[in-house]
């Protein structure tokens, strides 16, 4: 007869943060016994995911077991005390390998924890492992890679999105709870939308990324990835706020991300950019009538859609992809030189285009963005927040994948790293095949409690949420 402790921490691997915290309270399951429950699930599920470069098995259990002391003598440091979460292998983890998915770091090992990790263990979360990425958070999935690319637990044979790729496809799959990815062009939401999942990239600054492998300073953010609105709450309230070891991180206060999550949509105007939307008719049909469909929903919560105009979002692709290849190339440039081989094919061209980049195209994109900036903000003194689809196709296949080529398309994620404002996707429906679509919301800098109360009533009339993949 199967333990009944096992099949309890067993039948919580998909369930939210607050519920899993509210079991260990309870006593219904012990830290310990979640803990085995996340480690034997990826054991048995990870062989074929690849959502893993590390379990840090040994690890986790003693920080279980110290979560398991402390709320038996009454110490509880929150909703994510004994909770597993993974973290994108670009955080640097004190001890453990830290690789960003590539050749160039296979042996680097930290001497310190990323801010960001530092605040995960004073909450008490336990970290079960460090997630597969596109390497460096800029080429792939890569058939070179040093691991095997991370897949999407809806369906194997596609892509999970990327670059927080095996993040999002560990939080799909019931591996961990949560997990902390990167994005400086989407990589957070991505990955969110293709795993059926929910991805927050806060405003540039509002995380501290003191620790974290950059790709492009001006525009990478730290923020979560998650499998409810609540969730994403709950971790970026334990991450956001200054860091004295970052002089980016923004001194301005943390509010309570929870505490306005039920206030529905009522009266709120949401923008529609739909020249962006239909932009060069890449646009899946799929993807299209998820969209219309997300913004009855909304309609029928109480918000009012209106059309926005499209030219600034347009147009923050190409000035996002310049400064990213500039940015990116700067901080390689001695790498590629010395040992160009230990960079992927993909990854190391994309690089490399930065070198034929001068300071006047650089300049004149930091002059672009300003335009641009000050453009959205116009349409944001006339809408409360700005939605769209997350991506413009469910995940692709892998085999015959070319991820150079859909760098260069248009991209609904990218224009809000430029902008350095916070956008959320959410789940928003299924392809006809059954791979997962999102549904993105952003709003002003700092606005975070506005995305994530737009998401929550979004995710409070809908199922999707509900759902998760077989795989295991």
């Amino acid at each position: 007869m199967a333990d009944p402790t096992v099949v309890k921490a067993e039948s919580l691997a998909f369930a939210p943060i607050a519920t899993a915290a509210a079991a260990i309270r309870s006593g219904a399951v012990s830290p310990t016994e979640l803990t085995e429950a996340a480690l034997a699930r990826i054991t048995a599920v990870d062989p074929v995911l690849h959502s893993f470069v590390l379990v840090a098995a040994d690890l986790a259990r003693a920080q279980a077991a110290r979560a398991e002391e402390e709320l038996a003598a009454g110490v509880d440091r929150g909703p994510l005390h004994g909770i597993p979460v993974g973290l994108k292998d670009l955080y640097a983890t004190k001890g453990i390998r830290t690789t960003a998915h590539s050749r160039v770091l296979i042996d680097w090992v930290p001497d310190e924890d990323a801010s960001v990790v530092v605040r995960l263990r004073e909450a008490g979360a336990v970290l079960v492992g460090k997630h597969g990425m596109a390497e460096f958070a800029f080429g792939g999935p890569a058939s070179d890679g040093v691991f095997p690319a991370p897949r999407n637990p809806w369906n194997l044979d596609h892509e999970p999105g990327g670059s927080s790729s095996g993040s999002g496809a560990a939080v799909a799959a019931g591996l961990c709870f949560g997990a902390l990815g990167s994005d400086t062009g989407g990589s957070i939401r991505k990955p969110a939308a293709h795993c059926g999942i929910v991805g927050l990239k806060p405003t540039w600054g509002r995380v501290s990324r003191h620790g974290v492998v950059p790709l492009a300073w001006s525009l990478d953010h730290a923020g979560p990835l998650a499998r409810t609105v609540d969730d994403a709450a709950i971790l970026l309230g334990t991450i956001a706020g200054p860091d004295p070891l970052d002089a980016t991180a923004s001194g301005e206060p943390v509010p309570d991300y929870r505490a306005g999550l039920e206030q529905g949509v009522r009266g709120l105007r949401l923008g529609v950019a739909w020249d962006w939307v239909h932009e060069m008719g890449t646009i899946d049909p799929d993807v299209l009538a998820a969209f219309e469909a997300a913004l009855g929903v909304l309609e029928a919560e109480g918000a009012e859609t209106v059309p926005i105009p499209s030219a600034a979002l347009i147009a923050g692709r190409a000035t996002n992809t310049l400064i990213i290849t500039a940015e990116a190339y700067a901080y390689h440039e001695a790498g590629l030189r010395e040992h160009p081989e230990r960079y992927g094919r993909s990854v190391r061209g994309r690089f490399r285009g930065g070198a034929f980049m001068g300071a006047a195209d650089y300049l004149a994109a930091n002059r672009a963005r300003t335009v641009l900036r000050s453009q959205v903000r116009e349409i944001l003194g006339g809408v409360d927040a700005i939605v769209s689809p997350t991506c413009a196709r469910p995940p692709e296949p892998l085999v015959g994948l070319d991820p150079d080529a859909r760098f260069r398309e248009p991209s609904f994620v990218n224009p809000y790293n430029l902008l350095g404002i916070p956008a959320i996707s959410v789940p928003c429906g299924f392809s006809a095949t059954g791979l997962p679509i999102g549904l993105q919301i952003a709003a002003g800098p700092f606005e975070e409690p506005l995305v994530l109360r737009v998401a929550r009533a979004y995710e409070r009339a809908t199922p999707w949420h509900d759902r998760h993949p077989a795989l295991g």
